[in-house]
């Protein structure tokens, strides 16, 4: 039987030990190339546009010859003013996606020596970049769309005279809320975070275009989605994928990396982190035949390529 891909060596082209053996200019070196592709790795000002600028090597930086601008490799980018070095800065992406079921704050900080808070914010920038990578994505073809729910959970208090129904909107805690996923098969996740799961109707007209197939379960409010597109239901009570790809089954892959992430590896995740923790899990899945180091500095290029983050522009945010 022929080696799963995750298995081979293919799939494992970067690794910690090689990002330290090289060291810090090699890294600052991939950093170049990666930010000012086009131009073989030679600074471009962020400012002016200006092709021509001297380095200040005492700081590794730049100062354009035209408007007299002061950057860095960083400079207008989501790593603006950072403070890692470069070295650690590559490490903590390799951690970062080689974690497929997510990382916690907590272990990056212990893995690469930092402080909690600055691993927290630096995984929070990484999130957001990935999340970048889709904006103004549409789908077509065949898309797949599903909800599911996270959070909210009531604990049961101890005695049974003390229980009560915790069904009943009184008796919940209003941090409930519902991730609506919407895949193109054999393309990307669209992942949003809404109070109810009808509100994907909306979103599904907007993204997906027309003419396309669109495949949903049994629920009632997907029934909308007949008049505006040729849909396909399945009825999970009866069976999860019948005969000519009538399933939701890519979807439900999302869900289930998803809910490993959210419950095995950060144990709960509140409403106001849970978009950035979905567009985290859909890149990871998205990109999942891809190899490491391809992801890697893939992520480099997407952070490089975000503007500087206003939820995260400080090392302790909230």
């Amino acid at each position: 039987m022929a080696q799963h891909f995750l298995l081979s060596a293919q799939a494992r082209t970067l690794s910690l030990k090689a990002i330290y053996k090289a060291g810090e200019d090699k890294a600052y070196e991939q950093f170049k190339a990666i930010r000012w592709a086009s131009t073989g790795g030679e600074p471009v000002c962020p400012r002016c546009g200006c092709l021509d600028a001297y380095s200040i090597t005492s700081r590794r930086r730049f100062k354009c010859v035209a408007c007299y601008h002061q950057f860095s490799v960083t400079s207008g980018t989501i790593f603006h003013s950072r403070k890692l070095a470069f070295a650690d800065l590559l490490a903590g992406i390799a951690l970062f996606v080689n974690a497929v079921k997510g990382v916690s704050a907590l272990q990056m900080a212990r893995d690469i020596d930092v402080q909690y808070k600055t691993a927290f914010v630096m995984c929070h920038k990484l999130r957001e970049a990935m999340s970048n990578e889709t904006a103004g994505f549409t789908l077509d073809d065949e898309v797949e769309i599903d909800g599911a729910y996270f959070g909210g959970h009531v604990k049961p208090a101890n005695r049974k005279e003390d229980r009560v129904d915790r069904r009943l909107k009184e008796h919940q805690t209003g941090t409930r809320r519902v991730v609506i996923a919407l895949r193109e098969r054999m393309g990307r996740t669209m992942t949003y975070v809404r109070n109810f799961e009808h509100e994907g109707v909306e979103i599904a007209r907007q993204l997906v275009a027309t003419g396309s197939t669109v495949y949903a379960d049994e629920a009632t409010h997907w029934d909308v989605l007949e008049a505006f597109f040729p849909t396909e239901r399945i009825n999970h009570s009866e069976a999860y994928s019948e005969g000519h790809g009538k399933h939701t089954n890519w979807a439900e892959s999302f869900f289930s990396r998803l809910r490993r992430m959210v419950r095995g590896q950060h144990h709960g995740v509140s409403p106001k982190y849970l978009a950035a923790y979905a567009a985290n899990a859909a890149w990871c899945e998205d990109h999942r035949r891809r190899d490491n180091g391809g992801n890697a500095f893939a992520l480099v290029g997407n952070s490089l390529l975000s503007p500087v983050s206003r939820s995260w522009c400080g090392y302790w945010q909230r």
